[in-house]
């Protein structure tokens, strides 16, 4: 089967040689997101709730461009700049995933993309 890239102008567009996603064999797998907003290119906020949120945007809008959404994921990686953060991250992690609660791993990056306090990637059923 072939993969199939997945595009969409309402997540930040890709900053390096990869795609927002790849689509394969009934799975949607999303490049990690960071706190962008589209609109401007510019993070939202320093805040890690906020960050938090908009990385949640950023997932969800490639999600649905791939036929897919966030009841539908599998797995999810988190990455956190600092891990005193994981509280505040995990507080609105949790509103995303109520019912459907994906396997997850944390783990803190010694630096990531822009400076980012968080990232989140993850892959899901289309």
């Amino acid at each position: 089967m072939m993969n199939e890239v997945v595009s969409t102008e309402k997540a930040p567009g890709a900053i390096g040689p990869y795609s927002q996603a790849i689509k394969s064999n009934g799975l949607v797998f999303c490049s990690g997101q960071i706190p962008i907003d589209p609109a401007t290119g510019n993070f939202v906020s320093e805040d890690i709730g906020e960050q938090t949120i908009q990385v949640f945007k950023n997932l969800t809008a490639v999600l649905e461009a791939a036929g897919s959404g966030l009841d539908r994921v599998v797995k999810t990686t988190v990455f956190l700049a600092d891990m005193n953060d994981f509280a505040a991250m995990n507080e609105i992690y949790a509103k995303y995933f109520v019912e459907n609660k994906p396997a997850r791993a944390t783990v803190q990056a010694a630096r990531l993309p822009r400076d980012a306090k968080v990232e989140i990637e993850c892959i899901a059923v289309v």
